[in-house]
């Protein structure tokens, strides 16, 4: 990233693009492509980063930092350890809604994408574990090794997100997620 302050223009350039490639994928744009999809000149692109394989890297940050802003907000506003957890894994799921298989396959494929996709799932099952101790903490779960949870939770959200549970199971990946859900609640449930 050039500029860890961007302006009004520059996020919002960064916000299509992240509409444009979350929606399409990545590995098959050149820039030229993403300048006309964008409507905006190289020079415009490359105030955002200095290459494409930066671009995308910038791209899939923003979209994880935002989505990590919405489902915190969300389990903000739940109280009970197992709401906290069940709003969690929805709301991981409803942000991984509009990301497109092909999306999610240039991300696994591209090993700097891959990075940023792989330290969130990390990030999310240090939060899941978080959860579970805070549950145990107050008496609302039964004594469980969080830290085991939590690698399961990485785990399942890994094959949910490379779509190896929608093919084994049918299930769509929000589907997955709220099984996921469930299950984790029922497991630790005293």
């Amino acid at each position: 990233m050039l500029s860890t302050r961007r302006t009004a223009r520059q996020t919002d350039l960064l916000e299509r693009l992240v509409g444009l490639l979350t929606a399409e994928g990545f590995a098959s744009f050149t820039l030229d492509e993403l300048t006309e999809r964008l409507r905006c000149s190289k020079t415009t692109l490359y105030q955002l980063a200095g290459s494409k394989q930066e671009l995308v890297r910038e791209a899939v940050k923003h979209y994880f930092r935002e989505a990590t802003r919405s489902i915190e907000k969300q389990v903000a506003d739940a109280s009970a350890p197992s709401d906290r957890v069940v709003v969690y894994l929805n709301a991981v799921a409803e942000q991984l809604k509009p990301l497109s298989r092909q999306f999610l396959d240039d991300m696994t494929d591209f090993e700097p994408a891959r990075e940023v996709y792989e330290a969130n799932t990390r990030i999310a099952a240090d939060r899941i574990r978080q959860l579970i101790t805070d549950g145990v903490a107050v008496g609302a779960f039964r004594n469980v090794h969080a830290a085991f949870v939590g690698e399961v939770v990485a785990a399942t959200m890994q094959e949910i997100q490379r779509g190896e549970i929608s093919t084994r199971t049918g299930l769509a990946d929000s589907e997955a997620y709220a099984e996921l859900a469930s299950l984790i609640v029922h497991a630790v449930s005293p």
